[in-house]
């Protein structure tokens, strides 16, 4: 191998190397930072909390929750609407059939809710009663501006978030 094929071997190379780093930090950026907009992500950052809440009604001070669920080997979090109505917590989703943190939250109701900074270990159970669903729609309807006795959507699901210390 002449000097030419050399130098050009070793361009190549650190061309490879710095597109593989290039690639593995925008993946771990992804997996860290995001859910973003619609776009899923994977372990949510945040401060720890221990603290029991008994009282979710803080939650309608922030705009979206992030939940983070475990979808085959890997975490998976996306951004919610999330609303609390006589201080529990309610999680929604339209056209929620199917989705993979629905069906995820299904298989294994064990999570992870972050507001704001705060990530709180939580269990989902998804409400299945009318007069529970029609409580968290009206709330719902409530914390975006909306007419809250707008009938509720087909196809509209809730899970009741509940604090697992």
């Amino acid at each position: 191998m002449d000097r030419f094929e050399r130098v050009a071997a070793g361009w190549i190379g650190g061309l490879v190397t710095l597109l593989l780093v290039v690639v593995v930090a925008a993946a771990a950026g992804w997996f860290f930072y995001c859910p973003c907009e619609r776009t899923p992500g994977g372990w949510l950052l945040g401060e720890a909390v221990s603290e029991p809440v008994a009282d979710w009604s803080f939650a309608n001070d922030v705009p979206l929750c992030q939940i983070q669920v475990r979808a085959g080997l890997l975490p998976h979090s996306i951004n919610l609407n999330c609303m609390a109505s006589a201080g529990a917590l309610y999680l929604s989703c339209a056209q929620c059939e199917g989705k993979t943190w629905s069906t995820a939250a299904l298989a294994n109701p064990s999570a992870r809710l972050r507001l704001g900074e705060r990530v709180y270990p939580v269990t989902l159970a998804r409400v299945e009663d009318a007069a529970t669903l029609d409580e968290a729609w009206r709330a719902r309807e409530t914390k975006l501006g909306r007419d809250p006795e707008r009938p509720r959507e087909a196809g509209w699901w809730s899970f009741r978030v509940e604090f697992r210390g």
